[in-house]
């Protein structure tokens, strides 16, 4: 069994996922406009199987996706972490959060705490987002924590941006 560590922000808490998660997960899983990037719009029962994959990658991987949950009022708000099924080129750090937690820089700080993460705790020499180039709020996050676009890739059927993140410690 992976113990999935608790990580902390100024107004997050990045944790593992909970049951009681679900709810807000299926919902923004469900919104097309919302999940268009991440594999959505999907109904509720696919939506719990995406679900228990983000759970499972950790399993496999030892790493995986966190639950974002707002300090302040204790609510799943998204998830942040690290992603990298089989097929895919090298591990990224990604990120969707509810339209209700948008605006707020709650992307920016959960990313840069994944930053931080990924250099100090896993002690990994590099990391990327995938982006997509119709999803210019990502872009915006990814160019906020310092990420440089650094060609295209292909993921599965899409092309995506590749967006390096710098490692503070080289």
């Amino acid at each position: 069994m992976v113990t999935i560590p608790t990580l902390e922000t100024e107004r997050l808490i990045l944790r593992g996922f909970k049951a009681e998660d679900f709810e807000a997960y299926a919902e923004i899983a469900a919104d097309g406009e919302w999940s268009q990037f991440v594999g959505g719009p999907l109904e509720p029962g696919k939506a719990w199987r995406a679900l228990a994959t983000l759970i499972g990658h950790w399993t496999l991987r030892g790493h995986g996706m966190f639950a974002v949950e707002e300090k302040s009022t204790g609510a799943f708000i998204g998830l942040v972490g690290h992603w990298n099924p089989g097929d895919w080129p090298e591990p990224e750090i990604a990120y969707t959060l509810a339209k209700t937690a948008a605006g707020k820089g709650y992307a920016t700080e959960a990313v840069k705490a994944m930053i931080a993460h990924t250099f100090n705790a896993l002690k990994w020499d590099t990391v990327v987002s995938y982006i997509d180039d119709n999803n210019i709020p990502s872009q915006k996050v990814a160019k906020r924590v310092g990420a440089v676009a650094e060609g295209e890739t292909k993921l599965g059927e899409s092309t995506v941006r590749v967006y390096r993140h710098p490692n503070p410690n080289k």
